[in-house]
């Protein structure tokens, strides 16, 4: 006879069956089924008995026995989710000061961080929209000029081709022409003339460009030099509708150079995230006509883009490239390489040849900021949920006598966090969108709001880590206290709990103080910008084009123009000042080392302009019409005159493009680019035709008067054209949007900081007031002054202000000097910008925290000694 424990059956499938059989079934079933085993142990032996008990289980396991899966667990899940709700409900009305100071900061700090998000996306999509963005490169040059490498994208018109032909990297190259070069070109139909911006460009633009074409084809639009291709605005302008503009016939005119065009396509109007703005293109064999004998490789007239074969290694690619233009030209001084197309806007600064950065410097500053922003707010919600932690002790300490696990408590107050971040994320969605028009304006952006995969995916990242960063900390330290110490009102604040609260608050301090010292700093630089005497006076200075029948008439246009009232002087030039001239290498002089390139600014003028300028002539004299010979004459620079080490300039002779100039005058260093560049060598060259631009000086207070004469006179030559002009100084502060921007952007960033920032430490002078009520009521009882009470509580937070200012004064120092390296000339880092920096925020502190402890101090002693 077999023991009892010999003739169990099968442990697992016994367990099995116990985990699905219905609860109603599971007692009865059970003992059948242990009854049968026996049975079938005693006939047919124990193993045969297990394998029936397992068919047995298994004939059993359909749905009819099978228990329902929503069972008690999730049930409870449930009811624990809709519990943690319900609390977190309740804490949000009991404890209100708590829950807007942390709606308001996180809500506040997320909506910097989406609208940031939104600029960056932006920024980050720019020249992104093509579809061969992965192979469209842009070729650049290397001057190697007194032993350093100046990077510059202007290269020779000739370069395309021959890289198309010769590299078989290279499928395809191609010329082009930036729309700035010409300003707005006038374009003439039978009814109507509209000035427009344009460039030339070969006859695959549209084939190796994604600006898509709604009427023509892209890989004929540019196929002879009769056509034209305008933009779907541009044709609705002149034809009233995009579908009429083709085959029409338009008039084209820049200086004396017109031609007659047939429209051959209609493109999309180019999109806002393009570097590139232009209404319309022309064959860029129309602009090598113009150049003539221009066409050759010590000649800079040109862009060059380029598409890669898939696949193509760029760094060998760029290697192999180096000697290219020397084998052509023996003399050449410059090395050509590849770079991304769409790396254009972000990347746009080298320094000695290497990539130093560009406005990807302004993406990542800024994304930065946004993430310090958050931290304040959630270190705001960290501190306060820490602090008031004695007035959730009795919640946590039943709940653990009951049974409540850490896990429970630490989900509950995660839950907390999570709600309270989900919250702030929709009232964070309102401001975005109630701010963006605002925005715009201030970016100079046109961002449209939209609920995009992208975006949902980063809101649920923001819930999660936000939560998680706020969350996390109270939970850990709210779910740590013992039940016994709660229970038996011991419980005190530790030493590290205190250490941390401290450190976040100091931390955020810091950030801000950096951001307010950022703002001063910024701002100053941008003053100094505007303001800097840069060698001529920008002010009352109009500069427009010289376009139409003014060109065919130029010398007697510009003799009534001086007559005008109100006009001062008058001259042209071939380029728009601010942006410098043009620049050559080819520039010799005795004693010079030929080993060496030397580059020269070169700005060809007419009679008058440096007079008009206003520029200094320090010795020699300028250009006369009495002198013909003054055609062959060069006025140099003081930096030429260093560069060259004249000891007497005005004589000499040196020769400029195989002729030989004489030098006539000297004239004070002034700054023909940015100030985010030195002053060069440069050379005025004379020519009184084919001047781009006409520069007019007018009489200060009579600026609205002599511009409508100066209009006049104008139409009387171009009649159907419009008068558009620009004033030099308002050009000048354009070059300085973006740091305007910055500076702009700077101070609302810094703003809504201290604003966080101020808001976590009211909240915590008001838990530190209300926990430490009854030791103020005590020591009033005993004859302390309001000021005393004051100063106890405020002593504190006095120690973690200073201590962040200490830490933020040379951080601040270190981050705003390395931002003002970037210019060539800026203001000097005076030691009383931090001291105001830290000043602000010293007065801030108090002036925040003197509310709470100065009502604590006020508040009647009898009130909170009641309650003991």
């Amino acid at each position: 006879m077999r023991s009892h424990d010999n003739i169990q059956p099968s442990k697992f499938w016994l367990r099995f069956f116990r985990w699905f059989c219905r609860a109603e079934y599971k007692e009865d079933i059970e003992g059948d089924l242990l009854e049968r085993f026996e049975v079938n142990a005693e006939n047919h032996g124990v193993q045969k008995a297990k394998r029936l008990f397992k068919k047995d289980v298994l004939k059993l396991f359909r749905p009819s026995m099978i228990r329902k899966l929503e069972g008690n667990q999730k049930l409870n899940y449930y009811g624990m989710f809709k519990h943690n709700l319900l609390v977190s409900y309740r804490n949000f009305l009991r404890y209100k000061s708590a829950f807007l100071i942390n709606l308001i900061g996180l809500s506040t700090g997320l909506a910097c961080t989406l609208l940031i998000y939104l600029w960056v996306t932006d920024e980050l999509s720019v020249d992104k929209f093509h579809k061969l963005d992965d192979q469209l490169y842009q070729v650049m040059l290397h001057h190697e000029e007194s032993g350093t490498l100046n990077t510059q994208e202007d290269t020779q018109a000739i370069l395309a081709e021959a890289l198309e032909q010769e590299v078989p990297e290279i499928e395809i190259g191609l010329q082009a022409t930036p729309s700035f070069w010409f300003g707005k070109m006038p374009l003439t139909t039978s009814e109507k003339t509209i000035k427009a911006s344009g460039r030339f460009a070969g006859k695959r633009y549209f084939e190796l460009f994604t600006f898509p074409l709604i009427y023509g084809s892209a890989t004929s639009a540019l196929e002879n030099k009769e056509s034209i291709a305008i933009s779907e605005s541009l044709a609705t302008s002149l034809f009233g509708n995009p579908g009429k503009a083709m085959g029409k016939n338009v008039k084209w005119q820049v200086l004396e150079f017109s031609k007659d065009l047939q429209v051959s396509g209609v493109f999309e109007d180019v999109p806002a995230n393009s570097t590139e703005e232009f209404d319309f293109v022309l064959p860029f064999d129309i602009f090598a006509d113009i150049l003539g004998e221009g066409k050759h490789w010590g000649n800079y007239n040109a862009l060059t883009y380029v598409k890669l074969a898939k696949g193509t290694d760029v760094d060998q690619l760029n290697q192999k490239l180096t000697p290219f233009v020397k084998e052509k030209a023996p003399k050449s001084n410059v090395t050509p390489f590849v770079r991304p197309y769409s790396d254009k806007y972000l990347y746009s600064n080298y320094e000695n040849g290497v990539q130093s950065g560009g406005r990807i410097e302004y993406v990542r500053l800024f994304s930065i900021i946004s993430i310090f922003i958050l931290l304040i707010a959630c270190i705001n919600f960290m501190n306060l949920s820490t602090a008031k932690a004695s007035r959730r002790t009795k919640e946590i300490g039943v709940k653990k006598a009951i049974g409540a696990r850490r896990e429970a408590l630490i989900w509950q107050y995660l839950e907390e966090a999570f709600l309270m971040t989900f919250i702030s994320i929709l009232v964070a969605l309102v401001l975005v969108v109630l701010i963006l028009p605002q925005f715009n304006v201030i970016t100079g952006k046109q961002i449209v709001f939209q609920l995009s995969s992208n975006l949902l995916i980063l809101l649920f990242a923001i819930l999660v880590i936000t939560g998680l960063i706020a969350g996390s900390y109270p939970a850990l330290y709210l779910s740590g206290f013992k039940v016994t110490t709660i229970l038996k009102g011991k419980i005190k604040n530790s030493l590290g709990e205190l250490w941390v609260r401290k450190g976040l608050v100091v931390f955020q301090f810091t950030l801000s103080v950096v951001l307010i010292a950022a703002v001063l700093v910024v701002s100053k630089q941008i003053e100094f910008v505007q303001n800097k005497n840069i060698g001529y006076n920008k002010e009352n200075l109009i500069l427009f084009a010289n376009e139409g029948k003014v060109t065919e008439n130029l010398d007697v246009f510009f003799d009534q123009l001086k007559n005008t009232p109100g006009v001062i002087n008058a001259g042209g030039t071939q380029h728009t000042i601010i942006s410098g001239g043009s620049y050559t290498t080819d520039v010799h002089w005795p004693e010079k080392n030929e080993a060496v390139q030397t580059r020269f600014g070169n700005m060809t003028v007419t009679y008058d302009f440096i007079e008009t300028l206003g520029v200094d002539i320090i010795e020699g004299r300028s250009f006369s019409r009495e002198l013909t010979t003054d055609i062959s004459k060069l006025i140099i620079n003081q930096e030429a005159v260093k560069v060259m080490r004249l000891t007497n300039p005005i004589g000499q002779i040196v020769r400029l493009w195989g002729k030989d100039m004489q030098i006539i005058g000297v004239v004070k260093d002034f700054n023909f680019s940015s100030l985010h560049e030195p002053i060069t060598p440069m050379f005025f060259k004379l020519e009184d035709q084919r001047m781009m631009n006409i520069l007019v000086r007018i009489e200060p207070g009579q600026e609205r008067n002599t511009i409508d004469r100066i209009s006049k006179l104008y139409k009387e030559y171009n009649a159907g054209f419009d008068f558009n002009y620009t004033f030099l100084d308002q050009d000048y502060a354009i070059q300085y949007a973006a740091e305007g921007r910055v500076a702009t952007l700077s101070k609302y960033f810094g703003g809504i900081a201290i604003i966080i920032s101020c808001l976590g430490i009211f909240g915590l002078a008001a838990f530190t007031a209300e926990r430490r009520s009854k030791e103020i009521g005590v020591r009033k009882a005993l004859g302390a002054s309001n000021s005393n009470i004051v100063r106890l509580l405020s002593v504190d937070f006095n120690q973690m202000i200073v201590l962040a200012i200490l830490i933020a004064l040379p951080l601040s120092y270190f981050l705003l000097k390395s931002w003002l390296d970037e210019f060539a000339y800026h203001i000097d880092l005076e030691i009383w910008y931090f001291l105001l920096a830290g000043l602000a925020a010293l007065v801030i502190a108090w002036l925040t925290v003197g509310l709470q402890t100065f009502k604590a101090a006020r508040a009647n002693p009898v009130k909170s000694l009641r309650s003991e």
